[in-house]
């Protein structure tokens, strides 16, 4: 009888540890207007814990030189646009990656990371699978344009950040897109 509750106790526990660790994350706070015209390149200093030097006696010009460095290489990266429920590269946006895939080859340390989005229509589900497709796409062609593919990683956001939080398709077509981030 005692080994019984206890199984039964163990059980319990591992399903509520479960249901725990999967809880859902909150939505990203809505961008507004001046946020969404903001280009999408971000200049976000790295802190000296994110930089991985915290405790190393790294001078605060150090990092920020490496945050500057970031911010450099990031400008050199432009953002592709996909047509609706698509994709597949645009004759623009091979020139686009083109242009990009020049760049990270001038720039051997540049490792980046290739972030596929969508517009809000359709399911969560469908949109992260298409934003995977998008980034996806992008990587194959940059790596057939000569760039190392232990270089490039991807995600998929879906439509969980949109570049133009409206609801019309000039905001779609901004939002279907993949962008590129340069890794610290």
């Amino acid at each position: 009888m005692k080994r019984v509750n206890i199984l039964c106790l163990s059980v319990i526990a591992l399903a509520v540890l479960l249901a725990a660790g999967c809880a859902k994350k909150p939505a990203p706070p809505a961008m507004t207007p001046t946020q969404a015209a903001q280009p999408s390149v971000t200049t976000e200093q790295p802190t000296q814990e994110a930089a991985g030097v915290e405790g190393q006696g790294m001078s605060e010009t150090s990092v920020k030189e490496g945050a500057a460095a970031t911010a450099e290489a990031m400008a050199g990266l432009q953002r592709v646009h996909f047509d609706f429920d698509q994709f597949t590269l645009t004759s623009e946006a091979r020139d686009t990656l083109a242009q990009n895939a020049a760049y990270i080859k001038a720039h051997p340390g540049t490792k980046v990371v290739i972030e596929g989005y969508c517009d809000e229509r359709g399911s969560d589900e469908y949109n992260l699978a298409l934003g995977q497709r998008r980034a996806d796409a992008a990587k194959k062609y940059l790596v057939s344009l000569g760039v190392s593919a232990d270089r490039l990683s991807t995600i998929s956001y879906g439509e969980e950040k949109p570049l133009d939080p409206g609801h019309n398709e000039e905001a779609y077509a901004k939002n279907r897109r993949d962008e590129f981030k340069v890794l610290p």
